[in-house]
């Protein structure tokens, strides 16, 4: 039984230091968002906590401190369903902050009945891949003076079964929540795959991970049976610091720095599946995205 539990769970260390650095972590008031936060401060880092709920933010942020030592720390509103807060917060962090080194785009929404963002976009491909996009394409410039520097987006191994709808990326033809976190997860991955490229050259890598099976506050939207399945299998999945390892070795690991674009898990490079290798599909969703944004990123 624990050999099978050691299966899902990565053992990997580092006494890498962040003194000087500067990391926003965004969704980072719970799981393994705050538990990033935690270890990367403990690291020395100034670490920003971006998120929609500030009163869950003001809590964390006093648990990060605490248990961090580190009260270099701070929380900002952001919500990545909402493209004037993402804008906002952008411009906040272009206004007040010198540098940017680790940007983890963390947060995420998980199998949740049909809504839409207040752009209009079908919530998971809002908040998990579109949100995101601009929020990277507002901070680029920012993370660019700041390299040698690191762009985490965290996706999942749900990516596998998924598929990009050009036709109807907002499922509002049909809607099933599992198909549609599943694209948004597929959509994370061909997103690092076609920054990299774009990145090649300035010193900025990028890197899609999935956790594992973590248990998180992400379950909520599961239907009464997946919940079942889910507490069957709780033996086998992570906790929220076990969650956080592969997004940590992402961001200080430091035979990555010549990497780019790789799929991870476990604290090591994991095979995607053929679409999060396809090139075609992912430079037709980066112009899509661009275009659903109203933005233009070459």
């Amino acid at each position: 039984m624990q050999a099978l539990r050691n299966l899902f769970r990565a053992s990997w260390s580092s006494d890498v230091k962040l003194d000087g650095k500067t990391v926003v972590i965004t969704g980072a008031n719970t799981g393994i968002g705050k538990e990033t936060a935690i270890d990367l401060a403990k690291r020395g880092a100034k670490v920003i906590i971006a998120c929609r709920d500030m009163e869950k933010a003001q809590t964390a942020l006093k648990e990060i401190i605490e248990s961090s030592g580190n009260d270099n720390v701070a929380c900002m509103k952001l919500d990545l369903s909402d493209s004037k807060s993402i804008r906002e917060f952008a411009e906040a962090i272009n206004r007040d902050e010198p540098k940017l080194n680790i940007l983890i785009n963390n947060a995420g929404v998980m199998v949740c009945p049909y809504g839409k963002t207040a752009d209009g976009f079908e919530m998971q491909i809002g908040v998990n891949h579109m949100g995101h996009f601009l929020l990277t394409y507002l901070l680029i410039d920012l993370i660019k003076r700041s390299a040698p520097s690191r762009i985490i987006t965290v996706s999942s191994m749900a990516h596998a079964w998924g598929s990009i709808n050009l036709e109807d990326i907002n499922s509002e033809k049909s809607y099933s929540k599992s198909k549609a976190y599943a694209q948004s997860k597929l959509a994370n991955v061909l997103f690092t795959r076609s920054l990299a490229q774009r990145l090649e050259g300035t010193g900025v890598t990028a890197y899609s991970l999935h956790p594992g099976v973590v248990q998180t506050d992400l379950w909520r939207h599961l239907s009464s049976p997946e919940q079942i399945f889910m507490k069957i299998a709780s033996p086998f999945t992570k906790n929220s610091i076990q969650g956080a390892q592969t997004t940590i070795y992402c961001a200080v690991e430091p035979s990555l720095v010549n990497q780019s674009g790789g799929y991870y898990s476990d604290c090591a490079p994991a095979k995607c599946c053929n679409a999060g290798k396809d090139d075609d599909l992912a430079q037709k969703l980066w112009e899509l995205s661009c275009r659903m944004l109203s933005i233009s990123w070459e």
